[in-house]
């Protein structure tokens, strides 16, 4: 079944509707009037399609695309096939961006599944919740009482709000999705499956075992903000655990209790985020990395994937490995390991010999 069953092409947007939508150059004004309706890659793309090319290295898929148009830097220019448009930039990953949403809006949020314009007679909404004009309840969803949602959000079909929760405008809450003691701001996505402030794992040894602490906390989540589906944030312990306005957290990532992150964040996959940890502002969190309790990561860090991260971390730098070290660092132990590993099974094949 071909892929636009789920994602039709656009009516049409033509190429210098494109430039200035994105600020890019046209670097032929004959191209100006072609209609794109659709994206795809530089090997996959066809007439009325536009794509992007940000690497040297893919110059031989440029010379051969038969994309209508394509986003580049102004160095690959001679590149482009005579047939195609060139949209001269120099950020062609983030104008392919912008111009995609154009084309295919719908798939920037996830869609509605049972087609419901208003509350399911299927849902089950408290009569003490408080719903403004626009909001779409799906089948089987349940919002418990003094619950809000705010004008044009939506919940999937069997999500749960929980009572007292309050969930901003366009905001959507999709399939499955499980919401208890938090407030969420305005434009917000939850994929499906995304479970939010159930109690943090907070134990401590007594002469009687293991002691629970209760976890008396709320989740903040200000504006902007999207998590991926099988994600989990836990409620604070005292305190709020606080995802900040813009951040966006990828699937089956864990956030413990009481962590703050900051705003403009981006969080991949399989991250580990410890308790009380605390997350500055514009930093990147690679897959699989894990972050210990208690410190703090500064505005603008990179953890590389993989990473366990044991100590603060300074603001605006690159770290990665097991400790985490600068990146530098890490790389040099990595080559100096990798170096005396080869050399022992050289001196091991030589044995054998």
């Amino acid at each position: 079944m071909d892929k636009s069953a789920f994602f039709p092409l656009n009516e049409g947007v033509s190429v210098s509707s494109l430039a200035a939508l994105t600020g890019a150059e046209l670097a032929n004004a004959r191209h100006a009037d072609n209609v794109i309706r659709g994206i795809g890659s530089l090997e996959h793309s066809g007439p009325g399609m536009v794509t992007f090319c940000t690497s040297r290295r893919k110059a031989g898929s440029l010379a051969t695309t038969k994309a209508s148009a394509v986003f580049c830097v102004k160095g690959m220019l001679s590149a482009v096939p005579k047939g195609t448009a060139a949209l001269l930039t120099e950020h062609p990953q983030a104008a392919f961006a912008v111009a995609a949403m154009r084309l295919y809006p719908s798939a920037a949020r996830p869609g509605a599944i049972a087609n419901e314009s208003a509350i399911s007679p299927k849902a089950e909404v408290s009569p003490q919740a408080e719903l403004e004009d626009d909001v779409v309840v799906e089948p089987f969803a349940v919002i418990g009482a003094g619950a809000r949602i705010g004008r044009g959000s939506r919940i999937g079909p069997g999500a749960i709000i929980g009572p007292g929760c309050a969930i901003g405008r366009n905001c959507v809450v999709s399939a499955s999705a499980c919401i208890q003691n938090t407030l969420i701001g305005n434009n917000v996505i939850v994929h499906p499956g995304v479970r939010i402030g159930q109690d943090g794992f907070g134990y401590v040894p007594s002469p009687k075992g293991i002691q629970k602490i209760v976890q008396i906390g709320r989740v903040i989540i200000q504006d902007d903000v999207e998590i991926g589906a099988n994600t989990t944030i836990d409620r604070g312990a005292i305190d709020d655990t606080v995802i900040g306005e813009g951040t966006k957290i990828d699937n089956l990532v864990q956030i413990g209790h009481n962590v703050q992150i900051g705003r403009m964040c981006i969080i991949v996959s399989q991250v580990g985020i410890a308790g009380s940890a605390r997350i500055g502002n514009f930093v990147m969190i690679g897959g699989g990395a894990g972050i210990n309790g208690h410190l703090t990561v500064g505005d603008g860090a990179q953890i590389a994937g993989l990473s366990g991260v044991v100590g603060d971390v300074p603001a605006g730098v690159k770290w990665g490995g097991v400790p985490a070290r600068p990146i530098r660092a890490f790389l040099r132990d990595a080559a100096e390991s990798n170096a005396r590993a080869f050399g022992r099974d050289r001196e091991q094949d030589n044995e054998n010999d």
